[in-house]
């Protein structure tokens, strides 16, 4: 597996997950098609800037072209002031086969060796136990379950938090 940051041609990528109804069940539904790639320039320029580490999933290095998904570690506000948060997506056809963990325990390795975001909280939703399932599997600690915007929209989450500087994953 390689992660590299996102580039103009994941457009394609980028819709397959955020416009597809099944991709987004757990997040409130597809996003609509529309600007998506504006979305995706105005990733690949906060990647480029290093703000935010915006990765694709490639599962096989010899193939950079098949994009798996996606890990993203970011900051942003929050009621106790700012908060790195993570988040990922793999496609359908490359579930299931432990990419996702892979590639949110590599960020958080590479998070802890950069010394960078300090505690990374997470928000899967509270019926996607394949996501929270990684996050009890890489060593987050629950803190509750809750309500949280993503999209313009509410969503039931559970959140997670955990500290890559002391944990092992």
């Amino acid at each position: 597996m390689l992660l590299r940051n996102v580039e103009l041609v994941d457009t394609e990528a980028y819709v397959r997950m955020r416009c597809d109804p099944a991709m987004m069940a757990d997040l409130g539904g597809p996003l609509p098609r529309e600007g998506m790639e504006d979305k995706v320039r105005r990733d690949v320029l906060r990647a480029a800037a290093d703000l935010d580490w915006i990765k694709m999933i490639i599962p096989d290095p010899a193939a950079p072209e098949v994009v798996a998904g996606t890990v993203t570690v970011w900051s942003h506000g929050a009621e106790d002031g700012p908060m790195s948060q993570i988040g990922w997506m793999v496609l359908p056809e490359h579930q299931g086969r432990g990419l996702a963990k892979r590639a949110v325990r590599t960020v958080l390795e590479q998070a802890r060796d950069a010394g960078r975001w300090g505690l990374v909280h997470a928000f899967p939703a509270t019926d996607n136990g394949a996501s929270n399932g990684i996050c009890r599997s890489l060593g987050f600690r629950f803190v509750d379950a809750r309500e949280v915007a993503f999209a313009d929209r509410v969503l039931r989450a559970n959140h997670w938090v955990v500290d890559p500087r002391t944990t092992r994953t």
